[in-house]
């Protein structure tokens, strides 16, 4: 596997960091979690458990080991020190300066280890005024000016039904940044330090907003952006029995073949309709819509290029064809636990695919392994 050779630690709690440092260890990182010894990652008391931890913990910290750490005693700062050493990459989630209080910032490490790649995931960065307010994803996605975008034209904003500013936003950046930094090191031998704000992320998702903002200064509002409500090509319908079915139709062949569909081919010259026509159109094709069930438009839709799909409930997701040709869900067997499903690995590698291997750790399970491991490695040298 394609990182068998990268030891990670691991200090970070709930998504962004785990979900990063999943994506490492699936393909093969060595990665191990540094954790509290009297509760560990918060994460694991979340419900519904599989075991003693949630359903969520086991998803994000597959292929993981864990070792307990008290980093405010002496024992435990000298423990990590001693385990960053022999480290590849640090990764933590703490806000700024913490790690400095304790003695463990990346200057000091990276005295220790000047190959080392530090990784910070914050809110807001290690810079600028608001780098010491605590915050949670929909926190950043509010000062990214997003969350005001997001929901029906006249609403309130919507909170999202996923973790944006955490995924999208931190984790990513932060597995891309990592990957640069350890691409870097292979030139120039030294490590550097990864700064990651979830804010910064969340803005360089806006390119299809920004960008438009920032040539005219035309402020778009919340359900009018092209693809955000705004136009009848790209939006949602409900059927008549209560599901719902999504046209991105936003290409004239599509467009065409949906209003054939639909059996309203003097739609189609309206594809480009200015805002105000926008809206009496999407009512005009919701009254049609209405008149049929999800799985009879699906049957006139089925052999027609118009980019119309259901809404799937989590349980058609999960057993659809295509999910599950891609492997994104899938099963492994535990002795004490039976079958475990898991999120799939997104990222597909013809020659060095990621693969789940093993369970999310118990707290502390790996703590007397890798500590001896280090120790005695301390004594050879």
């Amino acid at each position: 596997m394609v990182l068998t050779s990268i030891r990670v630690l691991d200090l970070t709690r709930l998504l962004p960091g785990p979900y990063c440092t999943m994506l490492l260890a699936d393909f093969g990182a060595e990665v191990i979690k540094i954790e509290d010894p009297k509760i560990g990652d918060y994460a694991r008391m979340y419900e519904p458990k599989l075991d003693e931890d949630s359903a969520l913990f086991h998803s994000l910290n597959r292929n993981k080991k864990s070792v307990c750490l008290d980093l405010k005693t002496e024992e435990g700062k000298h423990n990590f020190i001693k385990m960053v050493e022999n480290a590849d990459i640090v990764v933590e989630s703490f806000r700024p300066g913490v790690m400095e209080r304790l003695g463990l910032g990346y200057q000091t490490l990276k005295l220790v280890n000047p190959r080392l790649i530090y990784c910070a995931v914050t809110g807001y960065g290690q810079t600028g005024p608001y780098k010491d307010f605590p915050g949670h994803d929909i926190n950043y996605l509010s000062f990214a000016g997003l969350l005001n975008l997001m929901g029906e034209k006249d609403g309130k904003p919507i909170v999202p039904s996923t973790q944006i500013a955490d995924i999208g936003g931190g984790a990513l950046p932060a597995a891309v940044g990592i990957l640069l930094a350890l691409f870097e090191r292979e030139r120039s031998g030294k490590g550097q330090f990864v700064d990651i704000s979830m804010l910064d992320g969340v803005i360089s998702w806006l390119q299809t907003i920004l960008p438009n903002y920032l040539a005219d200064s035309v402020t778009t509002k919340r359900g009018e952006q092209m693809l955000s409500g705004g136009l009848a090509v790209y939006s949602i319908y409900e059927t008549k029995d209560a599901r719902f079915l999504s046209v991105g139709a936003l290409e004239e062949k599509f467009w065409q073949a949906f209003c054939h569909g639909i059996g309203r081919s003097d739609f189609i010259p309206r594809i480009l309709a200015p805002p105000h026509e926008q809206h009496r159109l999407k009512y005009e094709i919701q009254t049609i819509i209405y008149q049929k069930t999800l799985a009879e438009w699906m049957e006139i839709f089925e052999n027609k290029e118009a980019c119309v799909t259901p809404v799937l409930t989590l349980e058609e997701m999960t057993s659809d064809p295509q999910i599950m040709a891609r492997e994104m869900i899938q099963s492994m067997k535990h002795e004490t636990l039976g079958t475990i499903k898991q999120i799939g690995i997104p990222i597909k590698l013809s020659e060095t695919p990621g693969v789940i291997r093993f369970i999310a750790p118990k707290l502390g399970e790996h703590t007397e392994e890798i500590l001896k491991e280090v120790n005695a490695a301390r004594k050879k040298v």
